[in-house]
């Protein structure tokens, strides 16, 4: 079993270095469409002079993007001029200090810790279920600070990526592949322990282990299908202003903007983050119900401990993510999208997280076995 988990999630390591192994930010062949999740920018090459309000603010870059795009498709050495606030924000000590410090504090924390859980999970665990579940989470988070040494790079160099374009690919999937993994992964736990507290009978019935197999292997494939847009566009971008390669920062506002691009975000959000909340949040309201006074302070723990990282980690960055998108998309502005990397900054802390929840379940993991099996005998008398 502990093979297969592995030698799976690898696969998708390779998966994601081999889907973004056709271009670099200095190749001129290839031409991609980048996702809108990013500022706004215009190719400076469509211009021979770049008016001074082209770059004063969002409204104005719009009239320029309205006035004049090339015909001509452009590439990975386009030069990109972007708007004043774009500027303030990828010349901040915001950006360039304390975003990478949160990720830096990620790392260090969230090394160590994961990788004493997977120890723990892969010598010492006895439930075989809860072993696929939390070793798929820690994984999970370990990858993910693993790819976060890149962010942290590029952001203390002046947001300035210099590992190509198949890394900026890799890099953002893996990054946002983490937040939507560690959210089903989780969501998966609280039905494990729902099913486990509210219908005991039906739990010891169940193929635990193929039916936890089965689930981790849909995650997985779940979130590597929404990646794949990731893997497959265009990321990086030259700023001609700040003469920096942005990844996944500015896209080219003559690009193409598909209403594919906008329903794939909105759907990330509300499948990757509204329905697993509304999930979770059910499965713990009906185990303290179940239990009330059998162990229920140690699930008002745990709930407490999972809406916790929701609210740092989660809620705030799709929140932000839905209402930009919709501004994007509609209203042709940009506004929100620093406040929305100030947000996701916040969501790499849950990989230091997530091993607080092991501990605490492993708490309490022994006193609900008990507690079911004296329901199990009080039933059967």
């Amino acid at each position: 079993m502990k093979i297969l988990v592995l030698t799976g999630l690898f696969s998708l390591t390779s998966s994601l270095f081999t889907a973004a192994s056709k271009s670099s930010p200095n190749s001129s062949a290839i031409q991609t469409v980048s996702l809108i999740k990013t500022f706004r920018g215009i190719s400076a090459r469509d211009y021979d002079y770049i008016p001074p309000y082209a770059i004063e603010g969002e409204t104005t870059t719009v009239r320029i993007r309205e006035q004049k795009c090339s015909s001509k498709k452009p590439n990975d050495s386009t030069l990109t001029e972007v708007n004043n606030t774009t500027l303030e924000y990828l010349t901040s000590s915001l950006s360039t200090k304390l975003i990478p410090a949160v990720y830096l504090s990620a790392v260090l924390l969230g090394v160590p810790s994961n990788a004493v859980i997977l120890w723990m999970l892969l010598f010492r665990i006895r439930s075989v279920c809860t072993a696929i579940l939390y070793t798929n989470l820690a994984v999970s988070d370990l990858l993910f600070c693993i790819m976060l040494p890149f962010k942290i790079a590029y952001h203390l160099n002046g947001n300035n990526w210099i590992f190509g374009e198949m890394m900026c690919r890799t890099t953002t999937a893996v990054f946002y592949g983490n937040m939507y993994c560690s959210i089903l992964l989780l969501m998966c736990i609280s039905v494990s322990r729902y099913v486990a507290i509210v219908h005991p009978f039906t739990y010891k019935s169940l193929p635990k282990r193929a039916y936890a197999i089965a689930v981790c292997t849909t995650v997985w494939t779940i979130v590597f299908l929404y990646m794949l847009p990731l893997c497959i566009m265009k990321q990086s971008y030259y700023v001609k202003q700040l003469d920096i390669f942005t990844c996944h920062d500015v896209h080219n506002a003559c690009e193409t903007i598909s209403a594919f691009q906008f329903y794939y975000y909105i759907s990330l959000a509300i499948f990757g983050f509204l329905i697993p909340l509304a999930t979770i949040i059910f499965c713990y309201i009906s185990i303290i119900q179940t239990l009330k006074t059998h162990e229920w302070f140690w699930y008002v723990k745990v709930s407490l401990l999972i809406l916790t990282i929701f609210a740092i980690c989660f809620v705030p960055s799709n929140i932000i993510l839905i209402v930009h998108h919709i501004n994007y998309y509609y209203y042709n502005t940009d506004r929100l999208y620093s406040f929305y990397l100030i947000a996701l900054c916040l969501s790499s802390l849950n990989s230091c997280l997530d091993p607080f929840l092991y501990f605490l379940m492993s708490k309490i993991r022994s006193q609900s076995n008990i507690y079911l099996t004296m329901v199990k005998v009080s039933r059967e008398k």
